[in-house]
Order: structure tokens, then C-alpha cells, then sequence
């Protein structure tokens, strides 16, 4: 096919990578080898180097085995950013496992659904997340708990004093015993052996991780993604980066890695490059603010709603930001605002990439540092991997700069949604994975988003698509956060209402707003309806929930 973007790579940039045929456990194998006493993770003062990760996660994979885990078996792994979410993840994977990255965050009955979904048999999770570990064996088929706590983790002196900050946070002090059902991860890792595990694999055909992606309706499917899906783009994002120097950089890992792009763009990443990983378990502006001033992190993978925490933090002005040499945004558009009051802040780069679970997730990304970066565009597909627009209309390749569905097929694309045939095909066409975005791609191969296939707003015959909306009103120097959606309108039959978030301290009207939105786009564009929240709700990786929003308006019409 006609791929006009590689006409704009930049020399050190290939068309296409050569990927070794490897599973993910093997790369940290050869970091442990090839920078055994490098710091691998700083968390909360403690360190960890890479041999001390391998050898823990071999001992968690010998547990594992003894426990009775085979090769394909599920574990589900439900933590914050820590040390053991690392060591669980690989350790999971060199017994011949496939991890299932489960939100701590998750209600009772959405961890059920998982549970059983996935078949895992084995929990590793907190013990502040045990009462509700423990209810989920007698609804599942969970044979086993690892508890591990947050101090297992943590320097001498914070340690003694964690369990008074827990009893102040939490109002209770959980203690776990081990039992023949529950085991603790520090028995785990104190008296386990660390021999070789030899699993026979192929990184092409096995999977490696389930990965739940959001359902809009019911209940989320888990993506199939293989060690060779993974690897392949977390290959992509290395030669992407291709300025960063390996078994030299630090990384800042606030985004989740129950999330797949914090678990690619930051864990896989860090492992295969040998990058130091400074882990915070949540977000926090200030708390992330100090943690870049004192430990100059100089990669900083977010989401929008990150940065525009931190850029509208009232102590800004007092943090040295300027360690950061790159940002891969990713999740949600990145307002143009963002991107350019964040680089004036940093002196680094921060680009806008595009992804979804299903694609590991990086399809594509604008350039770092020597081509082009267009404004408001998600940029170009990266090596090795084919992008086109779909016409809404004749189910055909569309025309440049015409609008209609992006599809996209590369060695990063899941294999297919477990245990549901019927969805697999209905976004896998011959290789193809259909997104349910809508965008264009202009003459010179540049994708753009217009919005979510779903989230388009028709009004009064029009077509709206709420991002372009949304655009405009984070340029209006009040606003800290906008969203977008159409509501059932008599008339128009949607018409458009905009929820928005202020900067602190600030006052606006309706009116303002309005007169504002005018100025800048055509008429029915403009919102007919504000509504102002002193916050919006979103994922766990900071993405603002547009479908929650529009089950508020239901509900209320």
C-alpha cells in the first residue's frame, strides 16, 4: 500500500525493525546480565537494581510452579506502581504464565466479571485490597492469594513508621497470615529458590498478557496480546526515541501500569532499554512535582489530564522541570495549549501519540526532535505499521482529508478478544483492526482524530465532533478541563453541552464562555448548554469519561 508518511522519517527512524524472536521475560534476563548492578527501580527511596528484580521475579516464578501453575494459566496481578508489580509481572511470565492486569481500583462486581472471564486461579494483590481479595474466592475460581504490602518495599525508616500512616489513611491496619490458600510475598521472596525456568514458547503465538479494554456497554473484553505484540512496540517506541541513550535515562512511571500504555511505554520499555524507573503508586501534582525536581526523570510518558494538573499546580513556578527531555502523551487529544505551555515550562519535547489496547497500544506518534510535527495531528503510523481512513459512506479506502474510520494493521495488533469470537470479527478484517476513531489523513500522510466514532454529535443534520469543541475552549484562559457531549434535544435532535472545570481561583459565566466559542467556531458548533464541575470524571491514566458524562444526562432527561 501507498505509505506517504515515510517520505518524513527522519534517517534514524527505519521503514521496518527486525524483531528477535524472544519472549519478554528474556529481555529482563539480559538487563540482569548486561547492567546487573544499575538501579532498575527507585521507589519511595528504596532501590532495587536489575539483578535484584530478575532474581526476585525467578523466585515468585518458582512459587508460582510449586503452586501449580502451568504453562497458559492466568494470574491476575492487581496492584498500583510498585517494585512488585514489576517483579509479579515478569515472574508471571518466566513460569510460563499470562498476566492479567486488574485495576486496584475496581469494584467487587467488576473484579468478579475479571475473575471469571479470565479463569485466573491465582490473585497477587495489597493487603489493603484483601477483605476484598478474600470475597472474591467464594464468587470465582480462585485458588490462591499472594498479599503483599507497601512496605515490604520501603526504607528502613519509612517502613517503621508506615503502619501508623496506614491506620491514619485507611482507618484500619489489615494483617495477613499465611495459610495453604494465602501466601505472603515477602515469605515469597525471603525463602524461594532462584533456579531457571525453561518454558517452551513462541513469542509469535503465545500470549502474554490479557489486557481488559473499557466496554462502552456492559462489560470490558480482554485483548489477546502475544510477547511478540509487546515487544514489537515497545521496539517501535525505542527506535521512536531514538535520541535517548540506552542503560542511561530515567523514567517517571505515574501512569499505571494496569494500564497498557504505562505498562509499554514505561515498564517494557524501561526492562528492554535498561532505563531506570522512578515509580510513584498514584498521581499526585505536587507529589509528582518534587519527585521530578529531586530526581530529574528525563522521560515523562502522561496523559493531558497530567500535565494539565501539574501546569495549573499554584506552586508551579517553584519546581525545576527542565531535567525532562521527553513526553509521549497519550490516552486522549492533547490540547494544542498544553503541549505548547508544557515544552515552554520543561525545555523538552511533548508530542501527541495515538494507541488503543488492542494495538499494544502505539500506532502512531508525531516526531520527537528532526521531522515535522504538525499541529493537532496524532501524527504518522511508526515503523512497520499501516494506517488508512475507511469512508463512512462507500466502505472503501477514503479520499485525502476526507473523514471516515481509521483502521490499522501491524505486528503490534492483538491477536483477538478472548473468548469472543463474535467481537474478534467484528474489529479484525483481514488483519485489519478497526478503531471506532474518526479521522483524515492529509496529503502528506499526517493522520488527524476528530473524535470517537460514537461520540460524534449529530445536530440539527450536522455532524460535531466533540474534540474540536473542546479544543477551543481549553484556549480560553480560564478553563483547566472541558467536555464535550450531545444531549437529546426536541428540536435539533442532540444538541451540544460542554462541562467544564476552572482554574483555581477563577470566575466565568456562561455568557463569557459563549461569546468566546463564537468568536471561534461556526454557530452550531457552539454549546448550547454549560455546565461547571469542580472536577470530571475520569480513568485511572487521566482519561476524561465522556460516556459516564452522557449516562448523567440520561438519567436526569
Amino acid at each position: 500500500m501507498n505509505k506517504p508518511w515515510l517520505a518524513h522519517y527522519p534517517p534514524q527512524i527505519p521503514h521496518t525493525i527486525d524483531y528477535p524472536n524472544k519472549t519478554l521475560q528474556q529481555f529482563l534476563r539480559e538487563a540482569a546480565s548486561q547492567f546487573p548492578n544499575k538501579i532498575a527501580i527507585h521507589f519511595l527511596g528504596k532501590e532495587l537494581t536489575f539483578q535484584e528484580v530478575y532474581k526476585q521475579a525467578l523466585k515468585l516464578a518458582n512459587y508460582l510452579v510449586k503452586l501449580g501453575l502451568k504453562k497458559g494459566d492466568r494470574v491476575s496481578v492487581m496492584l498500583p506502581n510498585c517494585p512488585q508489580a514489576v517483579i509479579s509481572y515478569y515472574g508471571v511470565l518466566l513460569a510460563g504464565g499470562v498476566v492479567v492486569q486488574t485495576n486496584p481500583l475496581y469494584t467487587e462486581r467488576e473484579l468478579e466479571h475479571q475473575l471469571n472471564d479470565s479463569g485466573a486461579e491465582i490473585l497477587i494483590t495489597l493487603d489493603l485490597l484483601y477483605p476484598k481479595a478474600v470475597k472474591m474466592k467464594a464468587v470465582t475460581n480462585l485458588k490462591h492469594l499472594i498479599i503483599t504490602s507497601i512496605k515490604d518495599y520501603l526504607p528502613f525508616i519509612k517502613k517503621l513508621f508506615y503502619p501508623l500512616v496506614q491506620k491514619k489513611q485507611q482507618q484500619t491496619i489489615v494483617k495477613v497470615k499465611e495459610q495453604e490458600d494465602q501466601h505472603l510475598f515477602s515469605n515469597i521472596i525471603a525463602f524461594t529458590e532462584e533456579k531457571e525456568i525453561e518454558v517452551d514458547m513462541d513469542p509469535i503465538e503465545d500470549i502474554a498478557l490479557l489486557q481488559y479494554t473499557g466496554g462502552t456497554t456492559g462489560f470490558p473484553k480482554a485483548a489477546m496480546l502475544t510477547h511478540r505484540n509487546l515487544i514489537a512496540n515497545t521496539l517501535m517506541c525505542a527506535h521512536w526515541m531514538y535520541k535517548c541513550e540506552k542503560g542511561n535515562e530515567s523514567i517517571l512511571g505515574v501512569l499505571p501500569f494496569f494500564h497498557v500504555y504505562g505498562m509499554t511505554a514505561v515498564m517494557n520499555l524501561s526492562i528492554m532499554e535498561g532505563y531506570k524507573m522512578i515509580l510513584l503508586p498514584k498521581f499526585d501534582p505536587e507529589t509528582t512535582l518534587k519527585t521530578i525536581q529531586k530526581l530529574k526523570p528525563t522521560l515523562f510518558p502522561g496523559a493531558p489530564t497530567i500535565y494539565i494538573a501539574l501546569l495549573n499546580h499554584p506552586d508551579l513556578k517553584n519546581y525545576d522541570l527542565s531535567s525532562i527531555k521527553v513526553c509521549i502523551s497519550g490516552s486522549a487529544p492533547l490540547p494544542v495549549e498544553v503541549q505548547e505551555k508544557f515544552e515552554a515550562i520543561t525545555g523538552g519535547k511533548l508530542i501527541e501519540g495515538y494507541g488503543l489496547t488492542e494495538a499494544s497500544p502505539v500506532t502512531h506518534a508525531n516526531f520527537l526532535w528532526d521531522g515535522e510535527r504538525v499541529r493537532g495531528s496524532i501524527g504518522v503510523p511508526w515503523p512497520d505499521t499501516e494506517a488508512k481512513i475507511i469512508s463512512l459512506e462507500t466502505g472503501e479506502e477514503a479520499k485525502v482529508n476526507e473523514i471516515g474510520e481509521l483502521v490499522v494493521r501491524g505486528p503490534q495488533v492483538m491477536k483477538g478478544y478472548w473468548n469472543q469470537p463474535v467481537e474478534t470479527e467484528a474489529v479484525l478484517r483481514d488483519g485489519w483492526l478497526y478503531t471506532g476513531d474518526l479521522g483524515y489523513m492529509d496529503e502528506r500522510g499526517y493522520f488527524f482524530i476528530v473524535d470517537r466514532k460514537k461520540d460524534m454529535i449529530i445536530a440539527g443534520g450536522y455532524n460535531i465532533y466533540p474534540r474540536e469543541v473542546e479544543e477551543v475552549l481549553y484556549e480560553h484562559p480560564k478553563v483547566q478541563e472541558a467536555a464535550v457531549v450531545g444531549v437529546p434535544d426536541a428540536y435539533r435532535g442532540e444538541t451540544v453541552k460542554a462541562f467544564i472545570v476552572l482554574k483555581q481561583g477563577e470566575d466565568c459565566t456562561t455568557e463569557e464562555l459563549d461569546q468566546f466559542a463564537r468568536s471561534r467556531l461556526a454557530a452550531y458548533k457552539v454549546p448550547r448548554i454549560y455546565e461547571f464541575r469542580k472536577e470530571l470524571p475520569k480513568t485511572a491514566v487521566g482519561k476524561i469519561l465522556r460516556r459516564v458524562l452522557i449516562e448523567e444526562v440520561k438519567k436526569r432527561s
